[in-house]
């Protein structure tokens, strides 16, 4: 993938940037795929769902409504996106286990971290159009992320791979 500032160079009007406030945990410092989309709120029910399922080179977004109260995803679910082929996620939230999260062969960026586990209700929406950071997310669309920052594009940039 080329770094997310050569991808802004060359494609700026298919772009929207996301705010910067993420951090880059994961071992692949760099990712990119098509956008599969989870919103919840302190319960990662589906989350870990759809870890366990394959990924196909995708990236899963999670909108944890920026909550900073408990952790969305830890090194179990780390590593299951990492064995099912999910190329990264990207947290509007906290992890956990960040030791761990660093060995692991995924790409995982978000808010922060925090300790604390999440709830498990079984709560939540998949692939709905998300908003945070000041730009629309929507299922099926792309993003590439590195330690500069984080680019959503409405299709594969030929530059991706």
């Amino acid at each position: 993938m080329q770094p997310t500032p050569d991808l802004c160079d060359e494609y700026a009007d298919e772009l929207q940037v996301v705010t910067p406030m993420f951090r880059n945990f994961g071992a692949r410092r760099s990712f990119y795929g098509e956008i599969v989309t989870i919103k919840c709120y302190e319960d990662n029910s589906l989350v870990a769902e759809h870890l366990a399922g394959p990924g196909s080179g995708k990236v899963l977004v999670v909108d944890g409504g920026g909550s900073m109260r408990c952790a969305l995803v830890g090194d179990n679910l780390a590593g299951l996106a990492a064995t099912n082929g999910w190329r990264g996620i990207l947290v509007y939230g906290c992890i956990r286990d960040v030791n761990e999260v660093a060995g692991i062969d995924v790409g995982l960026q978000a808010l922060g971290t925090n300790p604390m586990r999440s709830v498990k209700r079984n709560t939540g929406t998949l692939n709905e159009v998300v908003n945070f950071g000041g730009v629309t997310i929507i299922p099926g669309h792309f993003a590439y992320a590195d330690d500069n920052g984080i680019v959503i594009a409405s299709r594969e940039l030929p530059a991706g791979g």
